[in-house]
């Protein structure tokens, strides 16, 4: 009997060893703690249990998971069924401990506390305990209470088991020496692998704190970017989970576990970091004169100065014919201001289109445009005689598509240079050290003709061509830029299924991103609804 005995309790140090392995492997908090009492009443035989942690001011207890197996009770936890019992406060009004509560006792005295039948044991209250019973028809005898603490000797929370069970007769005993042992062993390992946890978890939210002051800090330098931030990672990881659950075609083999999902996740809320060195009129850059104001103003100011210049002209002739009256001449005279009037406003109003930049550029208003330049003339405020338009306005003017130069276009590109330079000097852990490939590789062409490194489909992560998709996708569809307006669901669509066919994106994630309607949950949560016509 002694040697079943010895037996049985290395079978369950074994158990114990086990157990310990398995808990410093869980990465949800809930899952741990239910994973903490499970095993505690697995290793003792209770048939229930609680769990406690400390409130975050250290003055109570706060339930968090509670188990009964022979009643089918499981609350708390990872099952959406909130534990509405109130805290279990550490001290009285009076500031004295609150030793009535079994649980508080241990945790004030970090004492294990080993009851044989709760309605005979002297010095605690009970009277919550015989509620539940008489409500729920249980009765409930022997308690184990074992306090948790962390290696800095800090109480992170308490164990509670109820009712051990012989293992034969499955009749309710007491709680043994050897299980109050293996509880207190199990409480210590339980401690440290959810204190490792809560560590853990704390690093990766001030991790996540620093993303979004950074995404905080760019959107702060440019409200037309700080949506773009938040919105290509929300349809990243759209793709992504669309991708890990199909089982056909070439990505059927695709899957992701809860760190890869991390990764992903962190690698687009930092993709464009890098904007944070961008000049802020080069990002908000809404017409073709832009700098820190739209300079179109100063062209007006010259026509203004011409025209005034054209009357002042027609006058002084007019004056010239005096003191012989010829209204056939001042007639002429009048006709010739007002045709040139006209043509000054025709000008203007020409270079005001030519300033928004919406449509492709037609090479005949090019052409216009540096015609202007070279006929007209004004005189500066310093009084000298000079072009109309500087050969950096004409520059810009003349600008094919869009409002930005190719200086402008390469200084908005390097951002993508100056976020891989950034994310490549963090010292990232093993379960983030692709952030840096999958956030710098979404301006890269599947043809190996994009930037900044030139690389191939192949040469690429699954991952960053993935955010590539969402970052076209995204910026097609967005209706905060400062020079134009968010396409629709079909004309998004066209451009990428041409993008798609000249080697720009992934064929197979595109594939992936239409057939399972990634695109249509995206407008759902983000788009206007006049942009969802399909």
């Amino acid at each position: 009997m002694a040697l079943e005995t010895t037996a049985h309790l290395f079978q369950r140090l074994e158990q114990l060893n086990g157990i310990g392995a398995a808990l410093s492997r869980e990465r949800d908090i809930d899952r741990l703690l239910e994973n903490i009492l499970a095993a505690a009443q697995a290793i003792t035989g209770a048939d229930g249990g609680t769990l406690y942690s400390v409130t975050e001011d250290g003055t109570a207890l706060k339930f968090e998971i509670l188990r009964t197996d022979s009643l089918g009770i499981r609350i708390g936890g990872t099952t959406g069924k909130p534990i509405d019992y109130p805290h279990l406060p550490l001290r009285k009004a009076d500031g004295t401990p609150n030793d009535s509560l079994v649980a508080a006792y241990a945790a004030i005295h970090d004492r294990t506390v080993n009851i044989a039948d709760a309605y005979s044991a002297q010095g605690f209250d009970f009277s919550g305990t015989r509620a539940f019973d008489e409500r729920s028809g249980y009765r409930s005898r022997s308690f184990l209470t074992v306090p948790m603490k962390n290696h800095d000797l800090e109480l992170i929370g308490v164990l509670q088991l109820i009712n051990a069970r012989d293992g034969e007769a499955g009749e309710v005993t007491t709680f043994s020496l050897a299980d109050q042992g293996l509880a207190e062993s199990l409480a210590s390992q339980a401690a440290i692998a959810l204190t490792n946890r809560l560590l853990i978890t704390q690093l990766e939210r001030l991790f996540e704190s620093f993303v979004n002051l950074i995404n905080l800090a760019i959107d702060e330098k440019s409200p037309y970017t700080g949506g773009h931030c938040q919105r290509v990672p929300a349809l990243t990881m759209m793709l992504a989970d669309a991708v890990d659950a199909t089982d056909e075609g070439p990505l059927a083999d695709f899957r992701m576990t809860d760190r890869d999902r991390y990764e992903l996740k962190m690698a687009g809320l930092l993709h464009d970091c890098g904007k944070i060195t961008t000049p802020v009129h080069v990002v908000d850059k809404a017409t073709k004169l832009q700098t820190l104001y739209d300079r179109i103003g100063l062209v007006d100011t010259r026509f203004e100065v011409l025209k005034r210049d054209a009357e002042l002209a027609a006058l002084r002739r007019q004056l010239a014919m005096r003191p012989v009256l010829d209204a056939k001449a001042e007639s002429e005279e009048l006709r010739a201001l007002q045709h040139e009037l006209h043509a000054l406003e025709e000008d203007r109003e020409f270079l005001r289109r030519c300033n928004t930049g919406s449509e492709a550029m037609r090479p005949e208003d090019q052409q216009r445009v540096r015609d202007i330049a070279a006929m007209r003339h004004w005189r500066n405020p310093q009084g000298v005689q000079t072009s109309f338009l500087t050969a950096e306005e004409v520059e810009n003017l003349t600008i094919r598509a869009g409002t930005l130069t190719q200086a402008e276009r390469d200084t908005i590109n390097y951002h993508i240079v100056a976020t891989i330079k950034m994310l490549e000097t963090l010292p990232w852990p093993r379960h983030l050290k692709n952030v840096p490939e999958y956030a710098g590789g979404h301006h890269e062409r599947m043809d190996g003709k994009g930037y900044p490194r030139g690389l191939t489909r192949e040469q690429m992560s699954l991952q960053a061509r993935m955010m590539g998709i969402a970052d076209i996708f995204e910026a097609l569809t967005a209706a905060d830029r400062p020079y134009k307006s968010g396409m629709t669901l079909s004309e998004a669509l066209a451009i990428m299924c041409r993008m798609r066919d000249n080697g720009h994106i992934d064929p197979d994630l595109f594939e992936v991103f239409v057939r399972e309607g990634v695109h249509l949950q995206y407008a759902e949560a983000f788009l206007d609804p006049s942009q969802r016509d399909i």
